[in-house]
C-alpha cells in the first residue's frame, strides 16, 4: 500500500529566487472569521537548508526573523 501511496508523491524542490506564499497560523485570530486569507504575501527564497528549512524575505528584501519549514509555503506563479 506505502508503494501505491508512493508513486502519487511528488516532492517539490525549492531554489533560491524562487517566490512562495505562506501559510497563515490558524493561531492568529481574525475578526473575518473562515473569510480569513490562508496565505499571506509573495516572499523570495533567500536560502535553502538541505533540512527543509527557508530563510524567506519580502519584496523589499528584508529577511523574516526565524526560518520556517518547507511544510508551510507553497509556490507563487506570478
Amino acid at each position: 500500500m506505502k508503494n501505491a501511496f508512493d508513486k502519487k508523491v511528488h516532492l517539490c524542490k525549492f531554489s533560491e529566487g524562487d517566490l512562495v506564499l505562506k501559510k497563515v497560523s490558524q493561531a492568529q485570530k481574525d475578526h473575518r472569521g473562515k473569510w480569513a486569507p490562508n496565505y499571506k504575501g509573495s516572499f523570495v527564497m533567500k536560502k535553502v537548508f538541505s533540512g527543509g528549512a527557508l530563510v524567506l524575505a519580502n519584496m523589499d528584501d528584508e529577511e523574516l526573523p526565524s526560518p520556517v519549514n518547507f511544510d508551510i509555503v507553497k509556490r507563487y506563479y506570478a
